[in-house]
Order: structure tokens, then sequence, then C-alpha cells
């Protein structure tokens, strides 16, 4: 570090001098024809200082220059690599303004590839499922390194990253098993029920894009499904309510009806995901009762009173993804018709 001296109790004025510290491409390597990432850094440049970059090959070849202006001392540009270019490709970073130059190391080329039907091993998913992706990447060698990016997939484009899974290429294909696992629905238990204004209900998906020297090819969508399991009883005395019709008002507008086992219960696997409605018309309510559920996957989760109105048919919020225990307790008891 550089020091400095100067007399105290005046203005003095200092000149920093301005560098570029690094010009790095994001990646080793790239294939012909496909993208790559240059990254600038420098050290007291002024926002909007010119730049210019010069990209050459191996052989001192020119592949394009073209002017950017620089920010927050960071620049970051995606560009294809030039097709026709060989061995390996340099960006050259000058700053006139300033008097400085830097060239990148080199990005080592290879020859093109295509990443072909990307593909799960079903399309339908649920809980604990263990899935197999799949792809083709054409034209790669054995040991190309490539990625395997799990998303939870977005209308908008927004998609979530849910893990990055680490793949080498053998035979011209990629594969990945993958464990799916879902967000926890226990903590909304107590945040009531949803705005009027909430948002149409969409589907839970996910996707997965498979990269490889700059290249990337993308899944279609798989379609998670979830399950939800009830059990009704009497309050005091813990019997079952038997035989009687339960209607599951599910996530997306849609209504399952069922009828309760010899043990007041029943299963639902292929439930869309989210909160439900749970109804009994054959029960009435006579006073607010405490839930016992869920009890499973981890045990019970918090409790909260249902709060029902007197004679009106039982009716209670359940998540999917849990077996409820529901201990209701009656006034009155209307056999199904």
């Amino acid at each position: 570090m550089s020091d400095h001296q100067a007399p105290t109790g005046q203005i003095t004025t200092v000149t920093l001098p301005s560098a570029l510290e690094q010009v790095v491409w994001a990646q080793p390597a790239a294939a012909l024809g496909a993208q790559a990432t240059l990254e600038v850094f420098s050290r007291f440049v002024g926002n909007g200082a010119p730049m210019q970059i010069k990209l050459t090959d191996h052989t001192g070849k020119t592949h394009g220059t073209f002017n950017e202006s620089l920010y927050a001392n960071r620049f970051s540009v995606s560009m294809q690599v030039p097709a026709e270019a060989e061995v390996a490709l340099y960006a050259e970073v000058k700053l006139p303004d300033h008097g400085v130059t830097q060239q990148s190391g080199p990005l080592l080329l290879a020859p093109p590839i295509r990443i072909e039907r990307c593909a799960w091993s079903q399309e339908k998913a649920t809980r604990g499922d263990v899935l197999t992706l799949t792809a083709d990447v054409k034209g790669a060698v054995d040991g190309t390194e490539a990625v395997v990016t799990v998303f939870e997939y977005d209308a908008d484009g927004a998609h979530e990253v849910m893990t990055s899974l680490p793949v080498l290429v053998e035979g011209e294909a990629v594969e990945a098993e993958w464990t799916l696992q879902v967000q926890d629905l226990g903590d909304q238990l107590a945040q009531g029920e949803p705005p009027a204004d909430a948002p149409p209900y969409e589907p839970l998906l996910f996707i997965f894009r498979v990269t490889a020297l700059g290249v990337t090819g993308e899944s279609p969508q798989l379609v998670f499904v979830d399950w939800v399991g009830v059990e009704v009883f009497e309050a005091g005395s813990s019997a079952a309510y038997a035989n009687l019709k339960a209607v599951l008002h599910l996530p997306d507008g849609s209504t399952r009806e069922e009828t309760l086992d010899a043990n007041g219960a029943f299963v639902f696997d292929e439930a869309p995901f989210g909160r439900c409605t749970l109804e009994l018309p054959d029960l009435y309510e006579a006073s607010s009762q405490d839930p016992q559920g869920p009890v499973s996957p981890r045990g019970p989760i918090r409790r909260r009173p249902l709060d029902f109105t007197a004679k009106r048919p039982v009716q209670l919020t359940i998540y999917t993804g849990y077996h409820w225990r529901v201990p209701v307790s009656v006034r009155d008891f209307q056999l199904s018709v």
C-alpha cells in the first residue's frame, strides 16, 4: 500500500490511479457458436467511462471489436463464440481515457454441440420420488463437464433454482438423479384464509436445464401431484364416523367426493398441491373444536380452533401432504340419502 504525506490544515487533491484488475471468462471452455460470458473488473474508474473490447483467437485473427461503457467498476456481457475461431478465444479490454489495457486468459474452444431430448423419467411425481433426468449431448466427447439445474417453474419466467447437479458426458448423453422435495405447508396454518383477490391457482411444476460448453437444453414440465389423508372420529369417545360422505374442495377449484371407510378415513393420492377445504355434509357442528392433525409425516404441527357456526355442516381448511385426524362433536346427525 502506498503512503501519502501532506501537511494538515489544508485541502489536498489526490489522484487515484485507474486500473483494470481482471478480465476473465466466466467459464473455462465453450463450444463454437455457443454463449460465453466475459467479465471486467476495474479500480477507480468513473461511471460511463468508454471501453473497447477486441476478440482474437489463438492464431491472432480478430473476430470483432465493439465499444461499451463501464459502470460501478464492473462489466459483464454474454456473447456468441465466433464459429470460425480456432483453439482459444481472447478478449482484450482497453480504457482509452485512462491509457490502460488488459487481455483475458484463453477461453478454450470445442467443436459445436447440441443438447436434445431433455426428459424426466416420469410425467408426474410426488413427494420423495427419485427421478432420473436425461439428455443427449450431441458432439460432446466423453468427460465433458455439464450441469443439470432443476427449477420450480414460473409462468413469468422467474424460475426458482431447486438444485444444481454436476455431471459428465458419457456416450453423448448425461444422466442425473434427483429426489423431489417440496416446501412444507405447515407454517401456513396460522395465515388464515386467502384474500378474495388472490391470483388463480397454478399447479406446481418443475423443469430442468442441461448446460455444457455454453449450450443449454430445457426439459418439458414435470407435474407435481400431492396426497391428503383424513380420519374423522367422535371427540368424546374416539369412535370412527364410518361410511359417511366427505367432500374435498381442491386448490384447483375441482371437487372430490369420498366415502369414509370403516375407520372413518380416506386417502386421496393425486391431489393438487396446496390448501383444501374438507366438508362433511352429514355432520353438523355443535361447538368449536381443536383439531389434532396433521399427524404425519412429522407429527402435529400446531393447533387452531375451527370456529364453526352451530347447525352448519362441518368444514375445515386442510393442506395436502398430511394425514389429518379430525375430532368432531355433533348435536345432530343426518343420514345420507
